[in-house]
């Protein structure tokens, strides 16, 4: 038993069914070993779900040939690429949720961050902040969606949402009432390009 076989065989789970279906003693079971057999690779399931986060961002995160040269583009551009390859892989989302999991092959993204918060004015401790919103705005969209997604395909009934906006009193929430027919298809449209500008923004605004 390899720790190469013991990624494959609990990335292969994950995909599948979930990272909650994945255990060490279902992990032991696939690969045809003993739950103590595995502690000798890895010490608990937090440290595997680092590993095949990790494992992940490296086939996937590549770092581009020529990052842009103004800092906050710089920025943006390095969130974009954390958020499409954890976008598009599922079992990410239920990974992101424990917040000090970190990939260390998506750390050159994150140093770009950093370095572009910085060079444009703000302080390390304030870059480092700043980064902070940006992740917790990053991997909440990402959580948000893929949380209603995976909704809406067990569950094809109206939403609790859909049900409240559909009975919206005009006279106590005018605008709401107004917009209630198109808040669903309004909220589904991706905006995380906008609201990441918008954000970076906001970061690199001076306050009083």
């Amino acid at each position: 038993m390899s720790r190469e076989e013991i990624i494959r065989t609990a990335l292969r789970i994950v995909t599948d069914e979930g990272v909650k279906r994945l255990t060490m003693r279902r992990l032991a079971a696939e690969i045809g070993s003993t739950p103590m057999a595995l502690y000798h690779h890895v010490r608990d399931k937090e440290e595997l779900l680092v590993l095949l986060l990790d494992d992940y961002a490296a086939r996937t995160l590549r770092r581009p040939p020529a990052p842009p040269t103004d800092p906050r583009e710089r920025v943006i551009a390095a969130a974009t690429a954390i958020h499409e390859v954890l976008a598009a892989c599922p079992w990410t989302v239920d990974v992101l949720t424990a917040d000090d999991l970190m990939s260390t092959s998506a750390l050159w993204h994150v140093e770009q961050i950093v370095d572009g918060l910085t060079e444009c004015g703000l302080s390390p401790d304030y870059a480092v902040h700043g980064y902070r919103a940006i992740w917790y705005y990053t991997a909440g969209e990402i959580l948000v969606r893929a949380t209603a997604a995976r909704r809406r395909t067990t569950d094809a009934r109206p939403t609790y949402r859909d049900r409240v906006f559909a009975d919206l009193d005009p006279d106590e929430l005018p605008r709401l009432a107004q917009l209630a027919d198109r808040w669903a298809p309004l909220t589904a449209q991706d905006t995380y390009a906008h609201g990441l500008a918008a954000l970076v923004k906001g970061l690199l605004t001076p306050h009083n």
